[in-house]
C-alpha cells in the first residue's frame, strides 16, 4: 500500500500537542526571522546565486545523514554516493523513505519538501515521480535559488564556516550585491592545529606564509600569521570563530624544548613526527581565543565525536562520508582547564559548548554556569543539540538540562550546522518543540500561564537573544 496516499501527519498543529502549544507557535514564532549562526553553507553557491539543476544536487548529495539511513537499508553505494543518475539515486532514497519511521530523517525529509516545495504528501516510491518532477520545476524558478530559499525561510544572518587562508571573495561579492541577508565568515583554524599529520601541516604552513605575507620560522612567527588572518576576517565581517575536537587539549602551554622542535619539525630536516601534537593544539588554542576576546569575537567549540571509523569507506569516498559517530571521551577536566586559563586573565571571550554526546548534558550545562561573570548576559552557552542530538529527543533533553542548571531564557537556540540550503526546516522544528514544551508546564502547573510573559522568553530564544548576542544589526 502506497503511504504517499494516507492523511500527512505534517499539519499545522504537528508536535504541538495542545491548544496553547498551537498558540505559542502559530501566533508568536513561526514567522519569526532566522539567525543561522552556523553553518557549513558554501558561499560561492550564494554569491552567485545558484539555481540547483534538480532535486537530488540540493537534498542528497553531501547529506551523510540520508546516506547512513540507505546503507542501513541495503542500498548499493552506487546509489548513494556513485555513478548512478541524480534520478535513480532520487527514488532509492523515496524507497527508503517509508521505512524511516522514528528516525528524525522522516520528520526533517518530509518538513524540507513541505517547505518552500508545498509538498503535502509522503515520499514512497509511487510518489517518487511526481513529486521530483514537480520539485525540478520549482528549482528552476528564480524564487528557488539560493538567495531565494533564504528569503523564502527570512533568513536575516548566514554564518559560514572557512579556513584561515581562504581570502572571502565570496563573501565581499554578496556584501556589495545587496542581498538583504548578512553572509558573515566564521574562522575555523582546524588545519593549522593540526601538527599530527607532518604532511598536511606543512603544506598548510607554506599557504598561511603566502597569504599572511609572514614567513613563519618559529611558534612566535606562526602565531604572528595566523593573527593577521584574524584581523582579515575581522576587517571582513567576521565576529566568531569555530573548532571541532574529539575532546579539549589536556595541555595548553608551550615547554622551551618543544619552541625548539618546532623549529626543527618546520624545516623538515627529520621525518619525525611532532612529539606532543595536543599540547601544541592546546597552546595555539589558548593563543588564538585571547585574540577573539580582544576583537569581541564569540567562540564556538563542538565536542565529543569520533571520526572516520570505516577505514574502507572513507578511502572510497573520502571524509565526510557519513561513518562518523558519537564518542565516549572525558570532557569535563580538560574543558574546565582551559576556561579557567582564559577566565584566570580575564581573557575569557563568549562562548558556545556543543556535545555530541548526550551524556554529557550536564557536565556542558552546569560548566557554562561556572564562567559567566555578571557582566554580559547569556555570556556562556551551552549549544542546542548538535549532530546526532539535533532531533526531538536531542532538542528536548539540551532544553531541559539547560533549564535545570542553566538559566533557559538566556538561551541562542538553533542553528543548522549544515550544507543544505533545505536545512531550514530545523528552525521550524525547533520552534515547534520548545512551544509545545513550554505549553506543556504551562498545563502541568509547572510554570504559569501568562501568556504575555511565556511569549516574550519565547520569542528571545527563538531569535531576539541570539540577536542581541551576535550584535546583528
Amino acid at each position: 500500500m502506497a503511504i504517499s496516499k494516507k492523511k500527512t501527519i505534517f499539519t499545522d498543529q504537528f508536535l504541538l500537542e495542545s491548544k496553547m502549544a498551537n498558540k505559542l507557535y502559530h501566533n508568536h514564532v513561526a514567522n519569526l526571522p532566522i539567525i543561522d549562526y552556523h553553518n557549513h553553507l558554501p558561499p560561492n553557491e550564494i554569491a552567485e546565486n545558484k539555481k540547483f539543476k534538480n532535486l537530488t544536487e540540493i537534498w542528497l548529495k553531501g547529506d551523510h545523514y540520508k546516506w547512513r539511513a540507505m546503507r542501513a537499508l541495503g542500498i548499493d553505494e552506487k546509489l548513494i554516493t556513485g555513478n548512478a543518475s541524480d534520478e535513480d539515486k532520487f527514488k532509492a532514497w523515496a524507497r527508503c523513505m517509508p521505512q524511516t519511521i522514528r528516525n528524525p530523517l522522516f520528520h526533517w525529509s518530509h518538513l524540507e519538501l513541505k517547505r518552500p516545495f508545498g509538498i503535502n504528501q509522503y515520499l514512497d516510491e509511487k510518489s517518487a515521480g511526481t513529486i521530483y518532477k514537480k520539485c525540478n520545476t520549482l528549482l528552476a524558478q528564480d524564487k528557488f535559488s539560493t538567495q531565494g530559499i533564504l528569503n523564502n525561510y527570512k533568513v536575516e544572518l548566514v554564518g559560514t564556516t572557512d579556513d584561515p587562508c581562504d581570502d572571502l571573495a565570496y563573501h565581499k561579492k554578496i556584501a556589495k550585491s545587496g542581498f538583504k541577508c548578512k553572509v558573515l565568515p566564521t574562522f575555523r583554524p582546524d588545519k593549522a592545529l593540526n601538527i599530527a599529520d607532518k604532511g598536511a601541516f606543512i603544506k598548510y604552513l607554506q599557504k598561511l606564509e603566502k597569504v599572511s605575507g609572514t614567513k613563519v620560522k618559529c611558534i612566535n612567527t606562526f602565531l604572528i600569521a595566523l593573527e593577521s588572518r584574524v584581523n582579515y576576517f575581522h576587517q571582513n565581517g567576521c565576529r566568531v570563530s569555530d573548532h571541532a575536537f574529539t575532546q579539549m587539549p589536556s595541555q595548553i602551554t608551550f615547554t622551551t624544548s618543544l619552541e625548539k622542535e618546532f623549529v626543527q619539525f618546520i624545516q623538515n630536516k627529520n621525518s619525525n613526527p611532532f612529539s606532543q601534537p595536543e599540547r601544541f593544539a592546546g597552546a595555539i588554542l589558548l593563543s588564538l581565543s585571547r585574540m577573539y576576546f580582544k576583537k569581541g569575537w564569540v567562540q564556538q567549540f563542538h565536542l565529543g565525536p569520533i571520526r572516520n571509523n570505516n577505514a574502507k569507506l572513507v578511502a572510497r569516498i573520502g571524509v565526510d562520508s557519513g561513518t562518523d559517530s558519537i564518542g565516549d571521551y572525558s570532557q569535563a577536566v580538560s574543558l574546565s582547564n582551559f576556561l579557567n586559563a582564559l577566565d584566570q586573565r580575564d581573557e575569557l571571550a563568549k562562548t558556545i559548548l556543543y556535545n555530541n554526546n548526550p551524556a554529557d548534558n550536564e557536565v556542558f550545562a552546569t560548566m557554562c554556569g561556572n564562567f559567566s561573570d555578571g557582566n554580559l548576559k547569556g555570556k556562556m552557552q551551552f549549544g542546542s543539540g548538535w549532530w546526532f542530538l539535533d532531533q526531538k529527543d536531542g532538542m528536548e533533553k539540551q532544553i531541559n538540562a539547560l533549564s535545570n542548571m542553566g538559566v533557559v531564557s538566556t538561551f541562542i537556540g538553533m542553528l543548522t550546522d549544515s550544507r543544505s540550503f533545505l536545512s531550514y526546516s530545523r528552525h521550524e522544528y525547533f520552534r515547534r518543540i520548545i512551544c509545545n514544551l513550554f505549553a506543556q508546564d504551562m498545563e502541568k502547573g509547572l510554570i504559569p500561564t501568562d501568556e504575555k510573559w511565556i511569549v516574550n522568553i519565547l520569542k528571545n530564544i527563538c531569535y531576539y537573544n541570539a540577536k542581541e548576542y551576535f550584535k546583528i544589526n
